[in-house]
């Protein structure tokens, strides 16, 4: 492997050449990017695979604030949302003028403690949140016969997995509603985009209504985003002599690149406009959906390799960190090797340091969900009803994570290149 070619979780995980060729066929398709056959396509698509109405927004955050626009309910109505989040989550459920009330995870599994969530309940709850972290299936079962009990809503956030017919069988099969994001590095990507999928007649009509009054992205937002795969795939083996950092800040500067989130995002607010998927978005989303059991294959095969390489070498490898204690690496319990992890999680304290000490060999595991309990690092918690000690399995968990990428664009060979470089830390990094 060239010295200067990357790891990475951000860098285009999804775009390798036939992304690259796909979105260069459509650039030059304009009449493709507003209509088209596709959007249709990808709705029927979603409705069969999983036997429910489909609604498609140019983004998750935004197919999620639909959601709860659509929703009846009191004023304020609460929803529960795990601790360690991303922060557009908060920010749409904030967007229809509801509260979310965090909930603490299982440390084992990433996801939602159900004991945690009933001591949140109160008589405001309408819905709860249920993220299938990183892929790893949250406990739906659980959690359905919690909300038949109370009379709640369940909600599924699909964003960093779509199953495919080898599972994992749980995923999609409990929730009322099924969240699904399209964006840049999640289980499949259209660059952006994003979908709700609602198993209740009353909702769907009034979502409906709130697709059909979605606005469209400006033919130049378009032209941004499809230009996204193509600047990464030129940056991205240039980044590790300083080329790629150079032409990616560049191209931001020129505003050729749409941020994945803004700073006002960030920041707790989220724009009241919804938005529609674009076609050229969904021609992209759906290919990439008819590849699924391709993509999640691969997934499954680095997920093999890394738990083979950790109980091989790892489990009992400590780091050589000064500052740090307890060295040992350690990984969630409920991760197994045929699950299609989006990443898989390791547990081991100085985790920044490490990523640190990495980052000076290329390889880039800030991911954006490390040091935070509401993500990215730098979001203002007290705008998004967070309080520092609510959740302390969430917030321990943040700061000892540490991902290894198993995105498409992630080879075996790279797999064992990271693996090789942990193990070889003989010295404080």
């Amino acid at each position: 492997m060239p010295l200067f070619h990357p790891i990475h979780h951000t860098f285009a995980p999804h775009v390798n050449a036939g992304y690259v060729l796909r979105t260069l066929g459509l650039l030059f398709q304009p009449w493709k990017w507003e209509e088209g056959s596709e959007r249709e396509a990808l709705r029927s698509a979603l409705a069969q695979k999983f036997d429910a109405d489909v609604f498609l927004f140019a983004s998750g955050r935004e197919a999620l604030a639909a959601l709860f626009k659509a929703l009846k309910g009191p004023p304020h109505a609460e929803v529960i949302v795990q601790a360690y989040t991303c922060v557009v989550v908060p920010n749409a459920i904030h967007a229809a003028s509801k509260t979310p009330v965090y909930a603490d995870i299982e440390r084992e599994s990433l996801n939602l403690s159900v004991e945690d969530v009933e001591r949140r309940l109160t008589p405001r709850t309408q819905a709860i949140i249920c993220q299938h972290t990183f892929g790893i299936p949250s406990d739906t079962h659980k959690l359905r016969a919690l909300c038949d009990r109370y009379g709640l809503l369940l909600i599924e956030d699909c964003a960093h997995v779509i199953p495919d017919e080898s599972g994992p069988a749980t995923i999609g099969k409990d929730g009322d509603f099924l969240l699904f994001s399209f964006g840049r590095d999640k289980a499949i990507s259209g660059i952006t985009g994003g979908a709700i999928l609602s198993r209740r007649p009353d909702v769907s009509v009034r979502l409906t209504a709130e697709e059909g009054a979605a606005a469209s992205l400006s033919l130049l937002q378009i032209k941004r985003l499809l230009l996204y795969p193509l600047v990464y795939a030129i940056a991205r083996p240039l980044y590790g002599i300083g080329l790629g950092k150079g032409l990616l800040i560049l191209a931001r500067t020129l505003g050729a690149l749409v941020p994945i989130l803004t700073k006002e995002e960030k920041q707790g607010c989220m724009s009241p406009t919804l938005h529609r998927l674009p076609n050229v978005c969904a021609a992209l989303a759906l290919g990439e959906l008819k590849r699924l059991r391709k993509i999640n294959d691969h997934r499954r095969k680095l997920t093999a390799l890394y738990l083979s390489e950790i109980h091989n070498q790892l489990s009992t490898f400590h780091f050589p960190l000064s500052t740090v204690t307890n060295r040992q690496i350690t990984i969630p319990k409920s991760i197994h090797a045929s699950l299609p992890l989006q990443k898989f999680p390791l547990f081991v304290h100085g985790a920044n340091v490490l990523r640190h000490a990495l980052k000076k060999r290329n390889i880039h595991l800030n991911d954006g969900w490390t040091g935070c309990v509401v993500c990215p690092a730098g979001t203002a918690l007290d705008e998004v009803s967070y309080k520092r000690g609510l959740d302390p399995e969430a917030e321990q968990a943040c700061e000892q994570i540490l991902s290894l990428p198993t995105h498409p664009t992630m080879t075996e060979r790279d797999a064992k290149r990271l693996i090789e470089t942990l193990t070889s830390f003989k010295d404080d990094p």
